[in-house]
């Protein structure tokens, strides 16, 4: 009977009406939508500092390091 996500999605839908209200809904889907861009952003940030990271060892990883004679 529910086979498709369409269908969880509708109940999903049906549900938060029900339990929170018509009018908290539009305030949900604010929050969520904020979250998400703070993940994002934090991510990116994340993933800057990582290729800053390996870009810094990078040209230190081709030098030798051990003793010379």
């Amino acid at each position: 009977m529910f086979d498709s996500i369409d269908d969880w999605l509708i109940i999903a839908v049906v549900a938060g009406i029900l339990f929170y209200g018509s009018s908290k809904i539009p305030q949900l889907a604010h929050s969520l939508g904020r979250s998400v861009g703070e993940f994002k952003k934090g991510r990116l940030e994340v993933d800057r500092e990582i290729k800053a990271e390996q870009a810094g060892q990078a040209p230190a990883s081709a030098q030798p390091t051990g003793p010379s004679h």
